[in-house]
């Protein structure tokens, strides 16, 4: 009987030490997928950046509305990889869902355009583990950290009249 007991012991003390090991490979699996899609991008390869998403993607872009379909991703990275020098950008949190099938990564960006200007952000991304275990973005929203322009107003007696 005490065997079975120590047994019992052992195993129980066990599951917390799997259990954290999974989640750290799976932490590592969403920031290595995240990685290989930034290296795309600033490789500026459209399809593989663009298959990073999920079917059901939402993309949220600073200053314009969210982006709710495949082919408006994919216009949207095109003109982003059409006016970009360069985009890189790198994980500095990642929160994995206790079930091991979705993380939240938050990181920072930096990007220059082609006409020289540079911007740099942060970031927040939902992937989610899809079948076949290959994690794709979800939800994917990014700000820059530079101050926002102005609004321009219409010149003084430009206002409609009525």
């Amino acid at each position: 009987m005490k065997t079975k007991q120590i047994i019992m012991s052992v195993c129980v003390a066990l599951v917390p030490m799997t259990l954290a090991f999974a989640a750290g490979a799976e932490e590592k699996a969403v920031r290595d997928a995240d990685e290989e899609w930034s290296k795309v991008a600033g490789a500026k390869d459209l399809d593989k950046t663009v298959a990073f998403y999920a079917d059901d993607a939402i993309v949220m872009p600073p200053n314009q509305a969210a982006v709710t379909t495949k082919d408006g991703i994919r216009n949207l990275w095109k003109g982003f990889l059409d006016s970009l020098q360069d985009i890189s950008w790198k994980t500095t949190r990642v929160e994995l869902a206790k079930s091991g099938d979705m993380a939240v990564l938050i990181g920072t960006y930096e990007m220059t355009m082609k006409d020289g200007n540079k911007d740099k952000g942060k970031y927040c991304e939902v992937w989610e583990k899809k079948v076949g275990g290959k994690w794709k973005v979800r939800t994917d929203m990014f700000s820059s950290d530079l101050p926002a322009q102005p609004a321009t107003s219409p010149a003084p007696g430009a206002a409609e009249k009525k």
